[in-house]
């Protein structure tokens, strides 16, 4: 399906054959033609275009254009004979296209698709938006000195748009918070805030970042935008950077330079407007000295390297700092749970090594707040067994079954190696899918 289509007119040829021809191109199509009828159709539908056919100035067909702009309908007015330039312009504050009939099908079809595209680029940046972080301010990734002015450069950074910021670290160190903390203090913090995961297969991630034209990716395909398109105006955060197909980086890299993209099967260059942070848990070192990355292409760029410590390294006074922050920000999401952390519990999850960092600290919380719904606070019995210990406490030896020594060592492993599954099955001495499927029967976080 193309799209979902309400074709409003009061000519009933006009409206069937309307109606025909854009089911036939592969939209959903819903028809009706007086006012009660129109509306019942809109909310029972809720199309992405309405194509609303006018034909007397005043009375009914101004109710029924006041009635849709209410509820936030993309419009595209097809008028009759009788309305002056001014109600035209009156109409142009509430419509995305105004047309005058007679019309031709294929430039009526057109407009519907520009009209289309333009609706759902708008609606997937407002939902992008709604996922970002407010900037927190001076106190953003820690309390401690090193910590505050790390987040002081990062501010600096967000304000100047100097150069490409690529943000380096263990996984579960916390870059895509960070990249939005840069979007949030930047001059773009009103516009989108777009992710890519660079790990996805290369045909599949081309026409992600770069969108199509009709028909490129399948005869039936409407054109999309890519992610350079939506991120327009904003930042795009390109996730594990390296992990970019060999054939696809120096494309992505050269549009992270230029500012200039080309959908699938496009003839002209389009410009966009964004911010390019990148983020890799690898080792941009290794990448350059073993040719997965082409040290003139990425340099280029004017490269702003951040490193991002991770929770092991990290003063006593941050890892608490972060544990309050996640815990209250964790609490408004699960009601009934606390947002406060007791100092026994504070004591325990400060003491931990956290190998999985900011992430497995977070997922940590999450079940132990379940845990303690209904109380005040976050107790130490609320903590997992691993966390329930004193500092400096021996462990409690306890029986342990293959697949728990098994799951154990797959894990530690696993983080050794940054999460890079080739280099940990070497390790293991067993072949990448079955260390694949490992992972995934013990439901793994690596």
């Amino acid at each position: 399906m193309v799209g979902a289509l309400l074709i409003v007119d009061e000519d009933p040829s006009a409206l069937r054959a309307a109606a025909a021809h854009f089911g036939e191109v592969g939209y959903e199509v819903f028809r009706a033609a007086g006012l009660p009828a129109a509306l019942a159709a809109f909310e029972r539908a809720r199309p992405d275009v309405v194509l609303l056919g006018l034909h007397l100035p005043g009375g009914a067909s101004a109710a029924l254009f006041e009635a849709f702009r209410a509820r936030g309908a993309a419009l595209v007015l097809l008028l009759g004979h009788g309305f002056g330039e001014a109600e035209v312009r009156a109409m142009q504050l509430g419509a995305e296209q105004i047309l005058r009939k007679p019309l031709e099908m294929a430039h009526l079809e057109a407009v519907t698709a520009r009209v289309l595209e333009k609706v759902r680029t708008r609606t997937r940046a407002a939902y992008l938006r709604s996922r970002l972080v407010p900037d927190p301010g001076a106190d953003a990734l820690g309390v401690s000195p090193v910590m505050r002015a790390l987040t002081e450069r990062l501010r600096a950074l967000a304000r100047g748009e100097g150069g490409v910021l690529l943000l380096t670290g263990e996984p579960g160190t916390g870059k895509g918070w960070v990249a939005r903390l840069v979007h949030a203090a930047s001059r773009r913090a009103d516009g989108p805030f777009v992710e890519a995961r660079c790990a996805a297969p290369g045909p599949v991630l081309a026409a992600e970042l770069f969108g199509a034209e009709a028909g490129a990716e399948d005869p039936r395909a409407p054109r999309r935008p890519g992610l350079f398109e939506l991120a327009d105006g904003g930042t795009l955060f390109l996730d594990e950077f390296l992990a970019l197909p060999d054939a696809l980086r120096p494309v992505v890299v050269e549009a992270m330079g230029t500012r200039l993209v080309r959908r699938l099967g496009g003839e002209q260059p389009i410009g966009v407007d964004v911010r390019a942070i990148a983020a890799t848990s690898g080792d941009v070192g290794d990448a350059i000295r073993q040719g997965r990355l082409r040290e003139d292409l990425f340099y280029r760029l004017d490269v702003v390297p951040v490193h991002l410590p991770p929770l092991r390294e990290r003063e006593r006074e941050d890892r608490e700092a972060l544990a309050r922050r996640l815990a209250a920000d964790l609490a408004l999401a699960m009601p009934g749970c606390p947002g406060v952390v007791s100092a026994a519990a504070m004591e325990r999850l400060a003491a931990h090594e956290w190998p999985g960092n900011v992430r497995e600290m977070r997922n940590v919380l999450e079940r132990s707040l379940m845990a303690a719904r209904g109380g005040a606070a976050l107790e130490a019995e609320h903590l997992p067994p691993e966390l329930g210990r004193r500092a400096g406490e021996a462990p409690k030896q306890a029986a342990q079954s293959l697949e728990d020594v098994e799951r154990r060592h797959i894990e530690r492993t696993v983080r050794r190696h940054s999460g890079n599954r080739t280099r940990a099955a070497e390790e293991l001495g067993i072949s990448r899918a079955t260390l694949i499927n490992k992972i995934r029967t013990y439901a793994l976080d690596v």
